[in-house]
């Protein structure tokens, strides 16, 4: 998640288109499901050992590249050469879409997957920044946001359900340095592709090791599912106020696309009945290592990233399949 400044409003073109938590992080992660959600849909259980096995490939990747994948970098563009080498496997058409405009010189591009069932003119798309600040590997931010991206997509892969709407996936470049990529890619549709887009689903932090579970824009009709889910946990989520205007579901809010998405907070520090309710340490930040080179494999909570997995899974299943 970037650091907050302010955002220009754009219009769009015709063009072709903490304190730590050491139990919470450490502990072996529950299932992360509850009976309801389970009989609710037949949504898979993603599996946070393969979650936890991209990002291990994610921090090696840094570590061969100066440590870090800022956007700019051969790190960047080799995470984007490892996703982009899974989706192909499991048999999406994956686009690199090049960040003409806006983007800081030299920035990689957007990765777009399409799974090609369901009704094209009713997309919801899910994404997540794939680029890391040049202080450290981003493990947390945004790491764990395009790991479970990633194997939420590969996880409707290989279930290959009957779809009703359309889904597409997404890992932005540039956002840390201002949203660029999202932005643009934003600024690339027609009214008609803006249009049949129904809801953008982002997730930035979501392992944050003295976090707490927000949804962006929780009370709206894009958030129910998410909240749903968290609510069949007993996590009592709440908004995300701290993330709002900070991440890639942004420049789609601002295009009038509803949004929503999970988060587990970044440097704003957790309160008293924060920590009372889902444990953690009052007064430190969500995030101790935000923007750090502590931002590494040791500064996951695997519950909260097992929780948040499980949830896309889970909305992506009550939006778009049959």
């Amino acid at each position: 998640m970037r650091r907050p400044f302010a955002v220009a409003s754009f219009s769009l073109a015709v063009v072709l288109g903490c304190g730590t938590l050491p139990a919470a992080a450490a502990a072996p992660a529950d299932t992360g499901r509850s009976a309801t959600a389970v009989n609710a849909l037949a949504a898979p259980d993603v599996d946070v050992t393969k979650v936890r096995a991209h990002l291990s490939e994610l921090s090696a990747i840094a570590a061969r590249n100066g440590g870090n994948r800022r956007s700019t970098t051969q790190g960047y563009r080799d995470s984007v050469a490892y996703v982009k080498g899974k989706l192909q496997a499991a048999g999406y058409t994956v686009t690199e879409q090049p960040c003409t405009s806006g983007c800081t010189s030299g920035a990689g591009p957007n990765l777009i997957a399409e799974w090609p069932q369901g009704d094209a003119n009713n997309v919801y798309m899910f994404g997540a920044h794939l680029d890391s600040v040049s202080a450290g590997p981003g493990m947390n931010d945004n790491g764990s946001g395009s790991a479970a991206l990633l194997e939420n997509a590969l996880a409707l892969a290989q279930q290959n359900p009957a779809m009703r709407n359309r889904v597409r996936f997404a890992w932005w470049t540039d956002e840390e340095q201002g949203l660029n990529g999202s932005n643009f890619y934003v600024r690339s549709l027609s009214s008609t592709q803006r249009s049949g887009i129904r809801a953008y689903y982002n997730f930035d932090m979501v392992a944050s090791t003295n976090g707490g579970y927000f949804i962006n824009r929780i009370t709206t009709s894009a958030a129910a599912p998410m909240k749903a889910y968290w609510d069949s946990l007993g996590l009592q989520p709440e908004e995300n106020t701290e993330g709002a205007g900070r991440s890639d579901d942004y420049p789609f809010q601002q295009a009038g696309i509803p949004t929503s998405g999970y988060a587990m907070g970044a440097s704003a520090r957790k309160t008293s009945a924060q920590a009372a309710k889902w444990g953690g340490t009052a007064g430190s930040a969500y995030d101790p290592c935000y923007h750090r080179s502590c931002d590494t494999l040791t500064n996951i909570n695997t519950t909260g990233l097992n929780r948040a997995a499980d949830g896309i899974a889970h909305t992506l299943w009550q939006q778009a399949v049959s």
